[in-house]
């Protein structure tokens, strides 16, 4: 009764994290989530008043596929104060959420027996986005003492013709490494060569913390066909709204227009509007939250770096820690053998009460992911647990 392509996918293990930590909080258990992917802050104010507007005035009806014009010119100007990028309303398509974006981008590029490369750690949801194309993902490992950046001895090994794409993600979910200007560029150097199309996520493109962000079009010196997908949900606290976009090729993006219209018709109605003032608006509530992250990053990975056999290299951005906890691995705790991190992280949940992400789901064991989108206080108190039963290992 179920499709063979169901079969081929994989749930989502962020979500899967933070649904049980969900289910112990109802059962009275008190439980630290460090696993979590989005702010603890509210959409500012002035952003959850145009949305009140535009339920007031009666904007709570369908919009065209790809989102209304005035939004996809706000994305427009956008991507040209920020990002030094140049588009029309026409290549730009507004979907709910980036992840939908990604998706959308997927289907509408690949057939049956392509192959898209994507780099180790990914994010969840890469791998899953190329089968629900049905072609295949072909993970290339990167180097962690040289910032998670690509093992391009590795990629060369790999070129094959079946190859159609590559997905960078900088910065990075789950390590938060923002990959150099030259990295980039090579990546680009290789689409050139091969008539690759380059997807580029930079949802955290508003979260980098020690250097300025360039997106990857910007340095699209070759004529390669980029994918720029960005998003409001991390940068404005916007998780729930679901509105992300995509900017390229007018050609690939009617493309994504026409599924998207099939799938879901449009995006959100009053979240638009929500995202015209986001983008329009006062921004120094960006900057603000940017300043709280970097601080806590820093508190995070001072502590991280004092818990015996746990190494964390620094996250140029985003909001995560990528620790390499490899040490535990073969040890035993709580009557069990730790034979992985998805076995550590159930080890962590059942005896810390404290979430974190295996580093088995995004590609790379070894690892747990830890946010800090939440309150330093709450997130000490977590690694303080995370410790304490680490050192019960054995």
């Amino acid at each position: 009764m179920i499709s063979n392509r169901v079969s081929r996918i994989q749930p989502s293990f962020t979500l899967e994290m933070t649904a049980r930590a969900a289910d112990l909080r109802n059962q009275g258990i008190d439980v630290i989530d460090l696993g979590v992917g989005q702010p603890d802050f509210n959409t500012p104010k002035h952003i959850r008043e145009a949305a009140k507007k535009a339920m007031d005035d009666g904007f709570t009806k369908y919009t065209p596929a790809p989102g209304m014009l005035e939004l996809r010119q706000a994305i427009c100007d956008k991507l040209e104060r920020d990002n030094g990028l140049k588009f029309s309303p026409e290549q730009v398509i507004a979907s709910n959420g980036a992840k939908h974006s990604l998706s959308t981008a997927c289907q509408a590029l690949f057939n049956p027996g392509d192959e898209v490369i994507i780099f180790s750690p990914y994010w969840v949801s890469f791998p899953e986005f190329i089968r629900l194309a049905d072609a295949e993902p072909v993970i290339i490992q990167t180097i962690q003492e040289r910032n998670f950046t690509p093992d391009f001895d590795e990629l060369e090994l790999k070129i094959t013709s079946k190859i159609k794409g590559v997905i960078l993600n900088s910065p990075s979910n789950p390590t938060g490494a923002v990959w150099d200007d030259e990295t980039i560029k090579r990546i680009l150097n290789y689409a050139a060569e091969n008539n690759w199309v380059v997807i580029s996520d930079e949802c955290y493109e508003q979260l980098v913390y020690d250097q300025s962000f360039t997106s990857t079009e910007f340095l699209n010196d070759d004529d390669v066909q980029v994918l720029t997908i960005q998003s409001l949900s991390k940068t404005y606290a916007m998780t729930g709204w679901r509105i992300g976009y995509c900017a390229g090729d007018v050609e690939i993006i009617k493309a994504m227009g026409k599924i998207q219209g099939q799938a879901t018709s449009c995006p959100n109605s009053i979240g638009q509007k929500a995202a015209i003032e986001a983008l329009t608006g006062d921004q120094s509530t960006v900057k603000k939250m940017l300043e709280i992250f970097s601080h806590r990053r820093n508190k995070m990975l001072e502590r991280l770096n004092n818990i015996p056999d746990v190494t964390c290299t620094y996250p140029g951005g985003a909001f995560y820690a990528f620790p390499d906890v490899s040490s535990y691995i073969g040890l035993s705790g709580n009557g069990k053998k730790i034979s992985s991190s998805f076995d550590l992280s159930d080890y962590i949940l059942d005896c810390a009460r404290t979430v974190t992400v295996a580093g088995s789901g995004f590609g790379r064991d070894g690892h747990i992911r830890l946010s800090y989108a939440t309150n330093e206080e709450t997130f000490l108190e977590g690694l303080d647990r995370i410790e304490t039963v680490l050192n019960k290992l054995s």
